[in-house]
């Protein structure tokens, strides 16, 4: 039945209310534009109802039970509709939520973002969650009409556009500006001030539209596994190295940490020997006890001047292994191009 009949059937009154499916909605767009006169609105504790016509804001209603008389209430003489015989008025009614909004999820890439500790670029990502409210009602709405976002879904999707858009630039540019690691950065340790410098943002991006972020929760930074693994692998033989001091030198310590690593290889090769693997086990016990014994004279005396015994010589998959990792640390700037190019001619003379 229409509005018409409505009035036709002498019906003054209709009930206009936001229902009970759509409490929680961040804005609600009463469906029917035509609303008789004497109609019966409610509006719950929590929000507010916007009248517009033709796009224009032109009142609004607080919590309450409200007759819609134009004799009583001014505004609504601008929506009558003169060819129902003022029995009716055109506009548009939106129901918008005032009380904060808790779990909102968001989830966005910052991109690649270099990390100034190994100089490795590292995609990072930004997930968690946060709580806002509306503190300016038509601007809301205005700015959502503007943008042509005026139900509850379309809402949602453009506020999260808007504060994941300065999430992608904040937090990357904020990372660069005080040059953090980022094994510090994804194990949590900037986490408050990240928080702190993303909700600045993020309110001087969204309160023009009415909207104010009130606080995140389960702020999260992180990375992809195989960047982390690459970035730890890094940071190890880094932290290594500055760990032996002005005694030996960038240069001795990475020989140090190459042989270390061998000795750890061989170990593991003799553990997997299994059935039929005697001659490799003992070649393992061989190679083992050789580079601990390397190892131990150049930890335990590097100005040494006596001679001691050559180990044995490199494989080619071992020299092949010591110029990749070479290349990792000149790259991550331990070597200079100088150490780089003599280390480099001297492992290539053992192929």
């Amino acid at each position: 039945m229409g509005i018409m009949s409505f009035i036709k059937g002498g019906v003054a009154e209709l009930a206009i209310a936001r229902p009970d499916a759509a409490k929680d909605q961040w804005v609600y767009k009463h469906p029917d534009q035509t609303i008789p006169m004497k109609a019966q609105l409610t509006v719950d504790s929590d929000e507010v109802a916007l009248f517009f016509k033709d796009g224009k804001f032109v009142g609004s209603f607080s919590a309450g039970r409200h007759t819609l008389d134009a004799s009583n209430i001014p505004f609504l003489g601008q929506l009558i509709d003169k060819f129902t015989g003022g029995n009716v008025f055109i506009c548009e009614v939106f129901f918008v939520t005032t009380r904060e909004l808790p779990s909102i999820k968001f989830g966005t890439s910052i991109g690649d973002v270099q990390d100034p500790q190994t100089k490795l670029r590292i995609r990072l990502m930004v997930y968690g969650e946060f709580s806002a409210r509306v503190i300016d009602p038509t601007k809301l709405v205005i700015g959502l009409a503007g943008q042509r976002a005026t139900t509850n879904d379309a809402f949602l999707g453009w506020f999260k556009s808007q504060v994941q858009k300065v999430m992608k630039d904040g937090v990357a540019e904020l990372i660069v500006k005080q040059n953090w690691p980022l094994m510090k950065v994804t194990s949590g340790a900037y986490t408050d001030e990240i928080e702190q410098a993303t909700l600045q943002g993020v309110r001087k991006d969204i309160e023009p539209y009415g909207v104010e972020i009130m606080r995140f929760g389960d702020f999260t930074v992180s990375m992809d596994q195989a960047d982390k693994e690459r970035l730890d692998k890094l940071v190890d033989r880094m932290a290594y190295v500055e760990g032996m001091g002005s005694a030996t030198g960038g240069m001795a310590a990475y020989q140090q940490l190459a042989q270390a690593e061998m000795m750890m290889g061989a170990a593991e090769g003799m553990k997997k020997g299994g059935d039929g693997g005697g001659a490799f086990q003992g070649a393992g016990i061989g190679l083992g006890f050789a580079m601990a014994g390397n190892m131990a004279g150049m930890m335990g005396n590097a100005n040494a001047t006596q001679p001691r015994a050559a180990g044995p010589a490199e494989s080619k998959d071992q020299v092949m292994a010591m110029l990749k990792q070479l290349g990792e640390l000149k790259s991550a700037g331990i070597l200079t191009d100088a150490e780089f190019e003599s280390k480099k001619k001297e492992l290539l003379a053992k192929l």
